[in-house]
C-alpha cells in the first residue's frame, strides 16, 4: 500500500509519484479451493466424460454437482459447464439451428469471441452499435440492422451490467429471433429481478482467471429451455458420436467437440460461487467510493447503471470530454500512468475494424464465407457503421480495470489523488 505525496507537480514533469507501490492482485482462490482440488486429485477421477451414449456423458460427479448448483444459485432449468466461454458461445449459436449464411446481429464493443463464434458455423456476423452511456446493444440500431437473413441478436454484458435484455426479447419476439446473452463480465450482476444472463434463450459465464470467479478457464451455459440444453450437451461432447444412440434426428450443427470442463475445475467451481455474491458486492463497494471521489472532476463521467440493475465493476467505466478538458484521452493516460496507476484502458476494442472484418477472410484466403453463395447480401464492415463506439474507442473511453486488482479503501484514496492531481494540472499538459 503506498502513501499520498505532498508534490503537487506530475510525475510526468518530474514530480513524485503518487502511488509507488502496485496494487496488491485480485485472486479469490483461497484454501477452500486448494482443499477442493486437492480432495479430486486424490481420488484419482480428474475427468469421467464418455464420448458416447453412457451415463458418464454428462460427466462425473463434480461437473453434476457444479451444474446442479449453477442452477440453483441463477434460477435456471440447465446449466453445462464447458471449458472456456469461447466454447460456450460456439455451443450457444450452434445450438439454436443457425444455417450458413445466417445472420446474427452482436455489438463491436466486446472481446472478439463474440463475433468469432458466430463465424464458427459460417454464419455472418452483423454488428450492431452500442449505448453510449452503457456501452451495451442498442436495441434501436438491432432493429435498424434486421434483414430476412437475420436468425439471432447477441447482446453482450460488457464489463459488469446487463443489456437491455427486455427490449431486446421484445424485438427477437416480433421477428422471430433467438438471443445469446454473453454474460462473460457480469456474474452475479442483476437485471431487475432476475440474475444477468437468464433472460435470453441461451446465456453464459466465464471462469477464466481474471474474472470475478475463476477455475482458471472455464464457463457455465444457461438455459431454460430443454431441446437448447440437449443440443448444448451435445456439441459440448462429440454430438455426432451420440446422437444415434440418444435418437436424436435434428442433425443440424451436430458437430461435436470435447469442451469439457474437468473435476478439479469443477470442484474450485463449487467453492468459488459460494464467494461470488460477496465478491460482487465487494467490487460495487468499491466503485460506490470511486464514484464519489471522481464525481467532481469536470470533463470525466462515471459509470451510468441501468434502472432497477446492478452492475459488478469487472471494469470501471469512465467517459472523458476531451473538448471540455482541453487534453487528448492519451495526454491524460500518460500522465495517470506516471503517476503509479495501472490497469487503464483508453478506448475497447472495436471487433468490426479487425483485419478479419476489413478484409473478409477468415476461412481460407478466399473471403469465404462472405465470398461465398451462402452470403446473401454485401454485408458493410467500414468505419461509420457503429459511430457511438467507434469514438468511444477512439477519443472518450476510459477504463479502470477491477478486475486485476484486490483494492483496499486506502488504495481507492490513492487512485482518486492521483485523479486529483492530474485534473490540478491540465493545463501544464495541454
Amino acid at each position: 500500500m503506498s502513501t499520498p505525496r505532498n508534490d503537487n507537480r506530475l510525475a510526468l514533469l518530474g514530480g513524485t509519484k503518487t502511488i509507488d507501490q502496485p496494487f496488491k492482485r485480485y485472486n479469490p482462490i483461497g484454501a477452500e479451493e486448494v482443499d477442493a482440488a486437492k480432495k479430486v486429485v486424490e481420488s484419482g477421477v480428474l475427468s469421467q466424460y464418455i464420448g458416447g451414449w453412457d451415463p458418464d456423458f454428462y460427466g462425473g460427479p463434480k461437473v453434476k454437482e457444479f451444474e446442479r448448483k449453477c442452477e440453483t444459485y441463477f434460477g435456471v432449468k440447465h446449466a453445462i459447464t464447458v471449458n472456456s466461454w469461447t466454447s460456450g458461445l460456439i455451443a450457444a449459436v450452434g445450438a439454436l439451428d443457425i444455417e450458413p449464411g445466417d445472420e446474427i446481429i452482436v455489438p463491436p464493443f466486446t472481446m472478439c469471441a463474440s463475433a468469432t463464434a458466430i463465424l464458427h458455423w459460417n454464419a455472418i456476423p452483423v454488428f450492431a452499435d452500442i449505448e453510449p452511456d452503457t456501452f451495451c446493444l442498442d436495441p434501436h440500431s438491432v432493429e435498424a440492422n434486421i434483414t430476412p437473413q437475420t436468425k439471432a441478436i447477441m447482446a453482450v454484458d460488457i464489463f459488469g451490467q446487463s443489456a437491455d435484455t427486455e427490449a431486446l426479447m421484445e424485438i427477437a419476439r416480433r421477428h422471430n429471433l433467438k438471443v445469446i446473452t454473453d454474460t462473460a463480465q457480469a456474474p452475479g450482476a442483476r437485471y431487475k429481478d432476475r440474475h444477468a444472463g437468464t433472460l435470453s434463450h441461451i446465456g453464459g459465464y466465464s471462469l477464466n482467471y481474471h474474472k470475478h470467479i475463476h477455475t482458471g478457464e472455464g464457463g457455465i451455459l444457461v438455459t431454460d429451455d430443454d431441446e437448447l440444453a440437449d443440443r448444448l450437451r451435445l456439441i459440448r461432447n462429440h454430438a455426432e458420436a451420440v446422437v444415434g444412440p440418444m435418437g436424436k434426428t435434428n442433425l443440424a450443427n451436430m458437430i461435436g467437440y470435447n469442451f469439457r470442463l474437468g473435476e478439479i475445475e469443477c470442484a474450485i467451481g463449487i467453492t468459488q460461487l459460494d464467494k461470488l455474491e460477496r465478491l460482487a458486492l465487494g467490487r460495487q463497494r468499491i466503485a460506490e467510493r470511486l464514484n464519489r471521489g471522481l464525481s467532481g472532476l469536470k470533463g470525466l463521467k462515471t459509470p451510468v447503471v441501468r434502472e432497477d440493475c446492478t452492475h459488478v465493476y469487472y471494469v470501471y467505466p469512465m467517459i472523458l470530454d476531451t473538448d471540455d478538458l482541453g487534453v487528448s484521452r492519451a495526454r491524460i493516460v500518460e500522465a495517470l500512468e506516471a503517476e503509479g496507476l495501472t490497469g487503464l484502458a483508453a478506448g475497447y476494442v472495436n471487433v468490426h475494424l479487425l483485419p478479419m472484418y476489413q478484409n473478409k477472410i477468415a476461412y481460407g484466403s478466399r473471403g469465404f464465407p462472405w465470398s461465398s453463395d451462402v452470403c446473401k447480401r454485401e454485408v458493410d464492415y467500414s468505419k461509420g457503421i457503429c459511430p457511438v463506439a467507434e469514438k468511444l474507442h477512439d477519443e472518450t473511453f476510459l477504463g479502470f480495470a477491477m478486475c486485476l486488482h484486490d483494492l483496499e479503501d486506502a488504495d481507492v484514496d490513492l487512485i482518486v489523488a492521483a485523479f486529483d492531481k492530474v485534473w490540478r494540472n491540465l493545463e501544464a499538459l495541454k
